[in-house]
């Protein structure tokens, strides 16, 4: 039996969807109904259902994280589950949705569009077509996810501080930024030190072409990469200058280090 779960912090939004889900594919078994990402991401680890319905705006984690964060988790026993996203976006602002891995129904929910979203995942069920497209997806739900904005000035210059002292860090001279609880960690060959803002925030001030968000809580500059290994369980990371460590990378942004 195709099992499924339901994240939505809407309680009557998410009854709709589970009694529409009980109307057109009367086989489903929706196993878990969750409120919240956090709850969601749990679920999903716990119970491995085949189809994931996540809202893309809920408390606590946001559809797109849970997306995220079940990829960098999930094993290679079994497949991906197929990623549905449940959305108050208009038609135009979604399109971007129908030829990638994942769908998307709209707010309120209707039978008409959810019967080509149940159509569509029993076609990739019964063919046992992988999800697979993480990175496309990502990059989708990011540009919908974020309201439009003018392109932010470049950073030249990271003012960091070290102590009772405030560093002057050329952006150049940066090998990776490292998410630490509500600061940032920025990391040098010679030293690292924190500023006060947040990755989501520091992202869109970098030079996209040669700083790559590789986890959630990563961006690296790709100059500094000297080369990416796969571990027995298939698990990425980065070897850099100057640093000992190796930086995790996440399934979602594995494609940046395919060979060309």
């Amino acid at each position: 039996m195709t099992t499924a779960l339901i994240a939505e912090d809407e309680p009557i939004l998410a009854a709709t969807l589970a009694a529409a889900l009980q109307r057109l594919w009367p086989e489903l078994d929706i196993v878990a109904t969750c409120p919240h990402g956090v709850a969601a991401l749990e679920q999903a680890l716990a119970r491995r259902p085949d189809v994931l319905f996540l809202d893309i705006k809920m408390p606590g984690k946001t559809g797109l994280e849970v997306a995220e964060e079940l990829a960098e988790q999930w094993d290679d026993a079994r497949p991906f589950p197929q990623v549905v996203f449940v959305t108050a976006y208009d038609e135009f602002a979604v399109q971007a949705f129908d030829n990638a891995a994942a769908d998307y129904v709209l707010k309120p929910v209707s039978d008409e569009r959810l019967g080509r979203t149940v159509q569509r995942l029993r076609q990739r069920l019964s063919a046992q077509q992988p999800a697979g497209g993480m990175d496309a997806l990502v990059a989708q739900l990011r540009a919908l996810a974020l309201p439009a904005q003018p392109p932010a000035e470049r950073l030249t210059v990271i003012r960091a501080a070290v102590g009772n002292q405030v560093r002057m860090i050329p952006i150049a001279d940066v090998i990776y930024f490292e998410a630490v609880d509500k600061y940032v960690n920025v990391v040098t060959a010679d030293g690292e030190a924190l500023i006060r803002t947040s990755l989501k925030d520091l992202l869109p001030q970098l030079d996209d072409k040669l700083f790559w968000q590789v986890h959630r809580g990563t961006i690296v500059n790709s100059t500094c990469v000297l080369s990416a290994v796969r571990d027995e369980a298939g698990k990425l990371s980065l070897n850099v200058k100057h640093r000992p460590e190796k930086l995790r990378v996440s399934p979602v942004y594995a494609q940046l280090f395919r060979q060309m």
